[in-house]
């Protein structure tokens, strides 16, 4: 499914901007008098697919050695409704999704960089890599849950 670095970002740009429809869609049942446990399930499930892509956009960062302002640009998406469909369309655009994984390393010095070490033998273990980043995301998920939601309760 996710044989390529374009394929994954598709993929969780796709997730963000549907997990959008279903927040916004609650926050509008909840003004016109539905239960707010729509607004708490809609949230979490919104949080929790906005940090995986954050995620994956800093991942993909790295592999594809993206410029900081790039990779800015890709995690501040998020935060704009439906901006992540844009984006991934542009970076396709410009050729900063194109290529396979990197799992071997080449002649280019770059590929001797601790991190990149470190990505190539992660990507030749995605189950690990899967593992590390669902972790990562679900201990900044539940920091998030603990501090709270936006404005208070």
């Amino acid at each position: 499914m996710f044989r390529t670095p374009a394929r994954l970002f598709r993929v969780l740009a796709i997730a963000e901007a549907i997990t959008w429809t279903l927040l916004i869609g609650a926050l509008i049942a909840r003004a016109v008098g539905q239960s707010g446990v729509l607004v708490t399930a809609a949230g979490g499930i919104h949080g929790f697919v906005f940090l995986a892509y954050g995620a994956t956009a800093v991942l993909l960062a790295f592999h594809q050695r993206w410029m900081p302002g790039v990779a800015i640009a890709a995690i501040v998406s998020a935060v704009i409704p439906y901006a992540t469909i844009p984006v991934e369309i542009q970076l396709h655009r410009t050729g900063r999704l194109v290529g396979h994984w990197r799992l071997a390393e080449t002649d280019d010095p770059r590929d001797r960089t601790w991190y990149d070490r470190t990505m190539r033998w992660l990507l030749r273990r995605p189950w690990v890599l899967a593992l590390v980043l669902v972790a990562a995301v679900a201990a900044v998920f539940v920091v998030l849950l603990l501090v709270g939601p936006p404005g208070g309760r």
